[in-house]
C-alpha cells in the first residue's frame, strides 16, 4: 500500500468539504428551497485576498453583465452578493445604523474599527439583505488570522461556511505600474487604469460619465508602505485557509478578463469534481 501523503489528505479534506457542501444543497431542495441555477455564484460563499493594486475590483467589473448584477453594490445603492466591507462600513455609517453610529465614533476619534463591529456589520448584511442570502464574496476582509476565525465562527453559527479563499498573487514589482495609472469612480468603486484599462472617455466613467479621481494614496512611495502591511498581516491569513482546505491561487498578473476566467475554472473544477463523487454514490447532480 502506497504511503499517505500529506497531499493525499488534503485532497480528502477537500473533497469532504465539497461533498458537505452539496448534501447541504440537496438539503434545501428537499425542504423546499431555492434549487442552483447555472450562475455558479448562485450559491457561492468566498472571500477574495490579494495586495492593494491586485485587480480584485477589475476582477469583479470585468464579470459578464448577469453575473456582475449579483456580485457587487449597484449605483442604486442596493446591495448584491458582492459586498466590498469598506464600501459596507461607509454604507453603514450613512444610514445611520446602530454599528454605523459606533463606528463613526471610533473612526472620528482617529481608532480603528473593531473586528467584532465588523463581523455585526457582515451579519446584519447576511440577515437582512435579501440579495446575501444565497450567497456572498467578501472584498477586503478578513485581513488578520484573529478576523478570519471571527467570521468563520459567525458564519458557523449560520450553518453558512465559506465554501472558497481566492489568493490573488501578483509580483510587487508590477503592482507600482498598475497602482499610479489607477483611476477610480469614487460612488460605484469601478476601477481604470490610464495604460491597461483606460476608460471610453479621458478621467470620465464609462457607465456614468462622472469623473474618475485618483487617490491620494496611490503613489509608489505609500504603495510600499501599504504592502508591507499587506504582507505582515495576510501571510498568516492565507496559511489559515490553506489548512482550511478552501485556499485556492489564481495568477493576477493576467488580464482582468482572463482573472475572471481563473475565477469560473475553480467554480468549474468543484463542479466537476462534486458530480463525479455524487455519480460514484449512485446520486444525480
Amino acid at each position: 500500500m502506497a504511503p499517505i501523503t500529506d497531499q493525499t489528505v488534503q485532497e480528502l479534506h477537500n473533497t469532504v468539504q465539497r461533498l458537505e457542501n452539496r448534501v447541504r444543497e440537496l438539503e434545501s431542495k428537499l425542504n423546499g428551497g431555492s434549487a442552483s441555477g447555472s450562475n455558479p455564484l448562485d450559491t457561492m460563499r468566498m472571500i477574495l485576498i490579494g495586495p492593494p493594486g491586485a485587480g480584485k475590483t477589475n476582477a469583479t467589473f470585468s464579470m459578464p453583465m448577469e453575473a456582475y448584477k449579483t456580485f457587487r453594490q449597484g449605483n442604486s445603492g442596493s446591495a448584491h452578493q458582492g459586498q466590498a466591507t469598506g464600501d459596507m462600513l461607509r454604507a453603514q455609517v450613512a444610514k445611520k445604523t446602530d454599528l454605523g453610529r459606533e463606528a463613526k465614533k471610533i473612526m472620528d476619534a482617529g481608532g480603528l474599527v473593531s473586528d467584532e463591529i465588523m463581523v455585526n456589520m457582515i451579519k446584519s448584511e447576511l440577515e437582512n439583505n435579501s440579495e446575501c442570502q444565497s450567497g456572498f464574496i467578501l472584498d477586503g476582509f478578513p485581513r488578520t488570522v484573529t478576523q478570519a476565525q471571527k467570521l468563520d465562527g459567525m458564519l458557523k453559527e449560520r450553518s453558512k461556511p465559506l465554501m472558497h479563499a481566492i489568493e490573488l498573487q501578483i509580483d510587487d514589482g508590477l503592482l507600482v505600474s498598475r497602482i499610479t495609472g489607477r483611476l477610480v469612480h469614487p460612488a460605484s468603486g469601478r476601477s481604470y487604469h490610464k495604460i491597461f484599462n483606460p476608460p471610453k472617455e479621458t478621467m470620465k466613467d464609462d457607465v456614468t460619465g462622472e469623473p474618475l479621481v485618483q487617490r491620494s494614496d496611490d503613489n509608489e512611495e505609500a504603495l510600499k508602505k501599504r504592502l508591507v502591511t499587506y504582507h505582515q498581516q495576510t501571510s498568516p491569513v492565507v496559511g489559515y485557509y490553506q489548512k482550511t482546505g478552501i485556499w485556492t491561487k489564481i495568477d493576477a498578473s493576467q488580464e482582468p478578463g482572463q482573472v475572471w476566467k481563473s475565477l469560473l475554472g475553480v467554480f468549474d473544477k468543484e463542479k466537476s469534481a462534486g458530480s463525479k463523487i455524487m455519480g460514484a454514490l449512485g446520486l444525480k447532480n
